[in-house]
């Protein structure tokens, strides 16, 4: 069974109901919007397990610093949007499940210096496993 609020969204208010208002909205042609729709290949699916793991791993360097999440230039209207942690985690899980992307509230009144690029995060990851003392192993 499928729990809805496995990945932190909120279930589905009009699910089963027939007289769901956006069930017109099905029949318009979907808009291209980048993002896979439907079910994932193997490519599209390591890409997003790959995804998971670092916004795991940016999360848990970050976050103790005071980082909320990463901000993303969004094409469509040329601003940035933050996208808190447990939002992007969700959205990746959604897209890995089903391969949609489920609409979402934006962070509300956010400090955008509160938030980070992805690659500010991929070079912040980088310098952290450069600095760390690399391990000796001695062959017996």
């Amino acid at each position: 069974m499928n729990d809805p609020l496995r990945h932190g969204m909120p279930p589905d208010p009009f699910a089963g109901d027939p007289d769901d208002p956006t069930a017109e909205l099905a029949e318009l042609d979907p808009v291209d919007d980048g993002f896979p729709s439907g079910p994932l290949d193997a490519e599209e699916r390591r890409a997003i397990e790959e995804d998971l793991a670092d916004l795991a791993e940016f999360r848990e360097l970050l976050a103790p610093t005071g980082v909320k999440g990463v901000a993303v230039q969004c094409e469509d209207c040329a601003e940035e949007h933050y996208h808190e942690w447990d939002m992007l985690r969700a959205n990746l899980m959604q897209l890995l499940e089903d391969g949609s992307l489920l609409p979402h509230e934006p962070a509300f009144d956010p400090i955008p210096d509160d938030y980070v690029t992805w690659d500010y995060c991929r070079g912040y990851a980088d310098a952290v496993r450069t600095m760390r003392p690399r391990r000796l192993y001695w062959r017996r």
